[in-house]
């Protein structure tokens, strides 16, 4: 396992804009050496902020994990995302740095909280700002806390049982560690977020102590431990963790998911408008619980998905025809193929829910990006398209997360902009709670003792300002609802990195076998072609898990391997 003890000092300092919080990079110095400094002392917490996840496609060199799962595909076959669906995933290419991240996170909060606490930085006190520099360090330990549950919720999310521990380790007893059940590690985290939700302020920018504002608005709060709590209970009732269908955790799931929407809601949180979950400023949406936000200014994402064939565009994580298929009619709330939905086969795009255009590029759009002139060409031949070399294979682009006012061509002055990854918003909790309360009380009309269906939720989300898509009937059968609840997920959490575990939770890998393209063929009168493609990917049941690295059970003789693998 690649968990050292974090010997520390402050080699170098730089800002972390993405988060408004001061980066340190540590090496090589010890204990003492950071007792000297506040800065050194508070920037080893920093510092683990600058582990969080996003999926930006900063791991797999352009991928997301859209394209690990029915979302998207990537236009370039030897990319390291497509590993997750070729074969190629195993022990030896565990395909991703989770429990490595994970755990030199974990071992750094471990050793904050064993070594750093009680000091008083006697050398501050006559400073203007001691007080708020002195909640600034009582208040890391909490983070610390917090931060260490969201790294435990990574691994066991991504391996099941894993080893659990939140004392210092030395590295011979890293390697004798065993792996400890994932609900055991559920309910630590759960338990843990329980208390932060007292403990961690609400809005430092309101603690009436000078110095604090703006420079913590990326810090965790106690909405941000409600939503880990939830999101957890909701994983731990899932059927890959809960076998046994316990209905106690599917309550438990229920009544944590409630609790955000309640305590966020009350709080001034609300569901905004879809366009505007992404973009430059999306931090500071009143949906935002807590978002990763990106170090600097950046384009790459621009870059890896712009359409081939748009200066600076190289395209990369193309939707599947499977995500636009799940984009219902607005209408009437049908699917596609359903009767009477009001589909037009020669125009399949027309009178779509909204969030398909706010989501997907497909051919005959214009100004995308913003500086294009020219109409988007998906169809065999076209300017965006294919023979064309990683044109999308899909016949589609991806829009959401991507900023439409960034040029990449060469004179540009407009080349970079904030991105920054929703880590939690309030419309995902909604969803959350609809599935909860769905799966305890058996249908989507009983409320229990929750005083809102599941229906009634998942008709709050298709309520946005900008969506308005038709509510979900009253009397849908269980399989009914659950098909329609899936499907609903789909499109609003499109590309937020949920679906690629959604199906792992769910148990549903079946649906990781294929995926379906479109292509488009333009005929001599104008018109378009359109035609289905099936694409089989590799699937097996091992893959609900990933796989412990092999280098990590070679140190390690008592890690046991997930079965299959």
């Amino acid at each position: 396992m690649k968990i050292k003890k974090i010997v520390s000092g402050m080699a170098c300092m730089v800002t972390l804009a993405a988060c408004n919080l001061d980066y340190h990079e540590y090496a090589n110095y010890g204990k003492d050496y950071i007792d000297e400094s506040y800065e050194n002392v508070i920037g080893m917490i920093t510092n683990v902020y600058s582990i969080l996840d996003y999926d930006f496609g900063q791991t797999y060199k352009g991928g997301m994990l859209a394209s690990a799962c029915d979302e998207a595909e990537y236009a370039y076959t030897n990319n390291d995302i497509c590993d997750f669906v070729n074969g190629s995933w195993s022990p030896a290419n565990p395909m991703s740095n989770i429990w490595t991240s994970s755990y030199k996170a974990i071992q750094i909060c471990n050793q904050y909280l064993a070594e750093f606490q009680g000091l008083t930085f006697d050398e501050l006190k006559l400073n203007d700002d001691y007080r708020a520099q002195m909640f600034r360090y009582t208040n890391s330990f909490k983070e610390a806390r917090f931060l260490r549950a969201y790294f435990y919720f990574n691994l066991v999310r991504a391996y099941g049982d894993v080893p659990y521990f939140t004392e210092m380790v030395t590295t011979d007893q890293v390697n004798s560690l065993t792996r400890t059940p994932a609900q055991e590690i559920f309910n630590a985290i759960i338990a843990e977020c329980d208390k932060l939700s007292t403990e961690l302020p609400a809005d430092y920018t309101k603690l009436g102590l000078d110095g604090i504002a703006p420079a913590e608005n990326g810090r965790v709060t106690c909405y941000a431990a409600l939503a880990l709590k939830a999101r957890a209970a909701l994983y731990a009732a899932s059927p890959l963790f809960n076998p046994e269908n316990n209905k106690d955790l599917w309550r438990r799931a229920a009544e944590a998911n409630k609790e955000v929407i309640e305590t966020c809601t009350a709080n001034g949180f609300k569901l905004s408008k879809y366009s505007e979950l992404w973009g430059p400023n999306n931090w500071s949406n009143n949906e935002m619980i807590f978002v990763r936000r990106y170090n600097g200014n950046i384009s790459t994402l621009e870059e890896y998905n712009f359409p081939m064939g748009v200066p600076g565009g190289n395209s990369g994580n193309c939707p599947t025809q499977n995500m636009v298929d799940a984009y219902e009619m607005k209408a009437t709330g049908k699917m596609w193929n359903e009767t009477g939905s009001g589909y037009d086969a020669s125009n399949p795009y027309v009178g779509r829910d909204p969030r398909f255009d706010m989501t997907i590029v497909k051919n005959g759009d214009t100004k995308w990006p913003s500086k294009n002139t020219n109409p988007i060409e998906t169809f065999y031949g076209g300017l965006n398209a294919e023979p064309l070399s990683g044109a999308t294979p899909t016949g589609y682009y991806l829009k959401k997360y991507l900023d439409s006012a960034i040029d990449l061509s060469a004179n540009s002055t407009t080349k970079t902009s904030r991105h920054s990854w929703i880590t939690y918003r309030l419309g995902e909790f909604y969803l959350n709670y609809a599935e909860a309360i769905f799966q305890y009380t058996g249908s989507a009309d009983n409320a229990g003792e929750f005083g809102m269906t599941a229906c009634e939720a998942v008709n709050i989300i298709r309520n946005r300002t900008d969506v308005k898509m038709p509510e979900f009937p009253t009397g849908l059968s269980a399989d009914a609802f659950w098909n329609k609840y899936q499907n609903e997920r789909m499109v609003e959490l499109a590309f937020e990195g949920h679906r690629f575990y959604d199906l792992r939770r769910w148990k549903d890998g079946d649906k990781l076998k294929s995926i379906i393209e479109m292509k488009l063929t333009k005929n001599e009168d104008g018109t378009i072609t359109y035609k289905r493609n099936v694409v089989n990917r590799v699937w097996n049941d091992k893959m609900y898990l990933f796989p412990i690295p092999q280098s990590e059970r070679m140190k390690n003789p008592n890690l046991s391997q997930n079965a299959g693998w």
